[in-house]
């Protein structure tokens, strides 16, 4: 199992558990939408230490990114699994074709 699969199923168990306690289920007692602007701010945040050109800046937003990517995904019932099944399906399509197949 990997880093990623671990954050998203302790992710998973923190849903409906004690706000006090977890700043996991703090953010999502607060609803999908508190998760999505969380979510938008840390992306904000990596892209400024992207352009800054700070390495060790970067991957540590990019952690977070991450992170507040798979507590939005669970706010909405999608998992890591879900995302992972998308990314499979669209293997070996280019990105072109891919974009235009879409509705």
């Amino acid at each position: 199992m990997s880093a990623l699969d671990r954050l998203a199923e302790t992710i998973a168990t923190r849903k409906g558990s004690d706000a006090d306690i977890s700043w996991t289920a703090k953010l999502l007692a607060k609803g999908p939408e508190k998760c999505a602007e969380k979510f938008g701010e840390e992306a904000v945040e990596a892209i400024i230490e992207a352009v800054k050109g700070d390495r060790a800046k970067l991957t540590a937003e990019a952690a977070d990114v991450i992170y507040h990517l798979l507590v939005m995904l669970a706010a909405r019932d999608v998992t890591l699994k879900d995302v992972l099944a998308e990314l499979e399906r669209r293997e070996g399509t280019s990105g072109i074709k891919e974009k235009a197949m879409r509705p």
